[in-house]
Formats: structure tokens, sequence, C-alpha cells
């Protein structure tokens, strides 16, 4: 009797300790703050990601060796991102740099270091480069734009300055201050 006893009383004693510590854990994760996630959450590879048109064209493809998610904020952070821009009006245009942030729902893209964009000749018009060392590209509106220097070329002519905004959909285009440029007229074929 006296064994059945002292089983119950540890018995006792040992779900009434469970309990407690169960009731201080819940207490001091309800007082401390939320820790925030600053890890990424999954990570890619050698990605190839194509955001597709409302009519089911291809609108544009990112590539790059790395792409890290981040939960916190939703943002991809990508290595060596390759982005080729399409459209039935335009030849592709090919954007590089270093790395890229894609943030707000995919529909920003921040380009930073050696940013490049290319755009090869065409029938309707002539080869088109841009470097600079920053980029925001909003895709789905057509825009691209940053507050740092940019060297544009158009054929052979170049056009400098900082502060660009450029909307491919409306043709609108602006440099903010330091503009310089040198023109050459293109070549006429007979």
């Amino acid at each position: 009797m006296r064994l059945i006893v002292l089983i119950a009383l540890s018995a006792a004693l040992a779900l009434g300790s469970f309990w407690l510590v169960e009731v201080m854990r819940r207490q001091t994760e309800d007082i401390l703050p939320d820790r925030v996630r600053t890890e990424p959450d999954f990570y890619v590879q050698k990605f190839n990601f194509v955001r597709m048109g409302k009519t089911g064209e291809a609108r544009y493809n990112l590539t790059g060796s790395e792409m890290k998610h981040y939960p916190q904020d939703n943002s991809y952070q990508i290595q060596n991102p390759v982005m080729h821009s399409y459209s039935a009006q335009r030849p592709p245009m090919v954007s590089r740099s270093l790395r890229a942030t894609v943030t707000n729902n995919s529909s920003e893209i921040h380009m930073y270091e050696n940013v490049h964009i290319d755009r090869p000749a065409s029938a309707t018009s002539q080869h088109f480069q841009l470097k600079t060392s920053y980029l925001l590209l909003l895709p789905d509106d057509d825009v691209m734009k940053t507050p740092k220097p940019v060297e544009l070329k158009l054929g052979t002519s170049v056009l400098t300055g900082a502060g660009m905004f450029a909307n491919n959909a409306t043709g609108e285009f602006s440099l903010s201050s330091n503009v310089q440029g040198q023109y050459q007229a293109p070549a006429v074929t007979n």
C-alpha cells in the first residue's frame, strides 16, 4: 500500500511540475517580442523565372546563379541576374547586373552594381546600351529609373547624366542633372 501511495504521489508531483513548466513557458512567450526572422527560408541555384502576360505571352524571364527568399518582407535576393524583356513593338532587351532585389510582389526589380542593358539593332531601331550602378525596373509598367549617373548609347550617339526616368509605354524620357550628349547622325545607305 505504501508503494502505491509513493508512486501516486511521485506521479502527481511529476505532472504538477510539467504543468508548472508549461504555464511558465507560455507566459514567457506572451511577454517576449516575436523574433524577427532574418535568414532566408529557401534558396535556388541556377534558376529561370518566366513572368507571363494576361494574354499568355512571356513578358520577361529572369535568370541568375542564386536566388534567396526572405519571408519578413517577401523579397528575393538574386546573384548575377539576367533579365530578358519581351515586347511585340521592340526587339528583346537584356538587363544584367551583379545582384538584384525583387520586391513588391515581383513588380519591382532593383538592380545593383555594374548594371548593363542591351537592345540589339533592328530594322526600326539602332543598337541601344545603358550603363549605371543602380536601376529600378518596373516591368509591369514598362518603366526604368535611377537617381544615379547613367551612360546611354543609341547607335554611335552618347548621352550621359543623372536622375533618369524612362517610360517605354508612353515614350517619356528624362535626365535631371549633369546632362551631356554627343550626337552622331545615323549612316545613310543608298
